[in-house]
């Protein structure tokens, strides 16, 4: 079953070298959830850290509900991800010995549930950035070369 991807971190792929990708729950408020659904949040600039062997999602920016009562909610508030407790323990491991970042790439539905495509990630240097440029057009060109003798 496919989902629906609302809220992506289009930088996140250009930025970093994506080695391992998983998937987290997320600890939210009723109308961060609401507020998802209207895609109403960012992902840009986000991380993830591991304290107490508990992961924690940093700078997710989710807008206030437009239809909210009472509530006031902070966009910038932090939040919980839900993991395993084995699944945690490895993540640590590799951040710590390998240095590694952890890295939102998504938010999206499932089983209606908000869930979160955590990423490990190696930060890229310039130049690995701009070699990745280079192969994406080397490949484009070979694409249209082949479709142009069709």
């Amino acid at each position: 079953m496919a989902q629906k991807i609302l809220v992506s971190n289009r930088k996140a792929r250009a930025d970093y070298t994506i080695l391992e990708v998983m998937e987290a729950g997320i600890e939210l408020k009723g109308s961060e959830v609401k507020s998802i659904r209207e895609i109403r949040a960012s992902l840009a600039d986000s991380f993830a850290l591991i304290e107490n062997d508990e992961v924690f999602l940093y700078n997710c920016q989710i807008s206030a509900y437009s239809h909210k009562g009472y509530e006031e909610s902070d966009p910038l508030r932090i939040k919980k991800l839900l993991l395993h407790s084995r699944e945690i323990f490895k993540l640590k491991n590799q951040v710590n010995q390998r240095g590694l970042v952890l890295i939102p790439l998504s938010l999206y539905f499932k089983n209606g549930l908000v869930k979160v495509e955590l990423a490990l990630g190696k930060g890229k240097r310039q130049y690995d950035k701009r070699e990745t440029i280079k192969k994406r057009e080397q490949d484009l060109a070979i694409r249209r070369a082949l479709k142009a003798r069709r």
